[in-house]
């Protein structure tokens, strides 16, 4: 009979959010596999688990190490899948050897746990019965530039994984197409140095140029345009100028610039607002 895969939850940050389902898995299963890291090591040792530990499914060899780990499910053995910290697969090694698993018909048991993902979400103050997750941004900035520009196409709220290093670069673009858009930047997450930084997205960046440094692990949460009470899309004052501006006699394309030149917000936002109006 073929084993079991369990896709474990461990902390983000603090060690005591961990659930005792999980801790309950880590000790029983026959094998812990997951990513190259000292904090896999560092959780099972402050907790006791000697389960043995193969760091092996970093990206780059995680198709070739997912076959040693179906042979030894095929097997019969009990092995659970955990990533750097969080809920395995969002952002993180682990989906082909579920892929396979499921192919084959091996049972899959999620153990539910920490995510970054909703934990900024649900702290963030934005909506959440709808949202869309981008994961990490591309690095390169083509790329990364079309992937912010889908945001301001988006009328739920998005969120994203991004790095210290690149988080100004990525405030600065995100400025560009949803400068009005309601942001909050979560940093450090269950950590000793947890932080929120609210505004609109012109505000987050403005804050986050000043900072000499910036350090930690960083989710993006972007509102969606009309989010009441929130420093959102003018819209309506957006369809007035723009009504206004073509009854004036100029062109859909020529009162779109205005409006957004005179609202201090992006063609993309303005189009978003008005599109249904040029007929």
């Amino acid at each position: 009979m073929a084993g079991t895969l369990f896709v474990c939850s461990t902390p983000i940050g603090n060690l005591a959010d961990i659930t005792l389902r999980a801790l309950q898995t880590l000790r029983e299963a026959d094998l812990i596999v997951g990513e190259d890291t000292r904090r896999t090591r560092v959780l099972l040792s402050h907790y006791g688990i000697h389960t043995p530990f193969a760091p092996s499914l970093y990206q780059g060899a995680e198709e070739e190490r997912t076959h040693q780990v179906l042979a030894l499910l095929r097997e019969g053995k009990k092995v659970a899948l955990v990533s750097d910290a969080g809920t395995p697969l969002l952002s993180d090694p682990g989906y082909p050897l579920v892929r396979a698993c499921v192919a084959e018909g091996i049972p899959v048991v999620p153990v539910p746990g920490p995510s970054a993902l909703l934990a900024a979400l649900v702290a963030s103050g934005l909506p959440l019965d709808r949202f869309l997750f981008l994961g990490h941004l591309p690095r390169l900035k083509g790329p990364r530039r079309r992937a912010l520009e889908t945001v301001g196409t988006v009328d739920w709220t998005v969120v994203f994984y991004e790095s210290p290093h690149r988080i100004r670069a990525t405030l600065e673009e995100l400025a560009q197409v949803a400068a009005a858009r309601p942001v909050v930047v979560a940093r450090e997450l269950t950590k000793v140095h947890e932080e929120f930084v609210r505004g609109t997205a012109d505000e987050v960046r403005r804050q986050f140029a000043e900072r000499a440094e910036i350090r930690g692990e960083i989710v993006v949460v972007v509102g969606p345009p009309d989010e009441p009470g929130s420093p959102a899309v003018p819209r309506e004052r957006a369809r007035q100028v723009y009504k206004g501006l073509l009854t004036a006699g100029l062109s859909p394309q020529e009162a779109r610039k205005i409006t957004a030149d005179q609202l201090n917000l992006s063609r993309r936002e303005v189009y978003r607002s008005v599109h249904r109006l040029a007929d």
